[in-house]
């Protein structure tokens, strides 16, 4: 529970630790800005990191000067799209070792439901978990496991990461300056998660 709280107060307060990092780290913020977008884009064990209130974060710093509005897009597009990269190679490198063979909880027709999948559907789903925190992080893992071709993969992951960070960061750069969303950063950054999560729960619900 003290993890959960520690992690929801820094996500909702996350302009003044960015301010924060910014004023102590100086120009290796953009390294460890790098780092934590590869991360939770990359490693099927850290989707906790911080994804979008941290790109519209990093939008709001840009507006006020404190960081270069293009280098941190090409930093954040970059580092989004190694990371999708790196989690579809462990994807793809572990999938033949995870179905070699049938077990109680994992069928190789399983695998073959999921390939067939993402041939079919494979690129409007890397396209969209863009959007969907844990889902990002998740999607290029499967895609990989379930050897969704090479080029195709390329080419939405390359796309959803530059809709993704592109919008997000330069929603933070144009109107992060406004009184209202100064003044109200955290109701916004709540905003953006529940959004996001929004395909989630009406996934659910018709599941049920």
């Amino acid at each position: 529970m003290e993890f959960l709280h520690t992690c929801l107060e820094y996500t909702l307060h996350l302009d003044t630790h960015l301010m924060n990092c910014i004023a102590e780290y100086g120009p290796w913020i953009y390294a460890l800005l790098f780092c934590i977008i590869f991360c939770e884009t990359g490693l099927v064990v850290t989707p906790f990191l911080p994804g979008d209130s941290l790109l519209f974060a990093c939008g709001v710093a840009a507006g006020s000067g404190l960081l270069g509005y293009g280098e941190t897009m090409a930093l954040l597009c970059a580092a989004g799209i190694a990371g999708d990269a790196c989690n579809y190679m462990i994807g793809r490198r572990v999938g033949p070792i995870i179905f070699q063979r049938d077990t109680r909880y994992i069928k190789k027709a399983h695998l073959l439901k999921t390939q067939a999948f993402y041939e079919k559907h494979g690129g409007k789903a890397i396209l969209l978990a863009r959007f969907i925190p844990i889902v990002r992080t998740f999607a290029p893992f499967v895609a990989g496991i379930a050897r969704m071709r090479l080029a195709s993969f390329f080419l939405y992951n390359c796309t959803g990461c530059l809709l993704w960070v592109c919008g997000l960061v330069s929603c933070g750069y144009f109107f992060g300056h406004l009184p209202w969303v100064a003044g109200h950063f955290s109701l916004i950054v709540l905003a953006i998660i529940l959004v996001s999560l929004l395909p989630l729960v009406l996934a659910f619900v018709r599941a049920r």
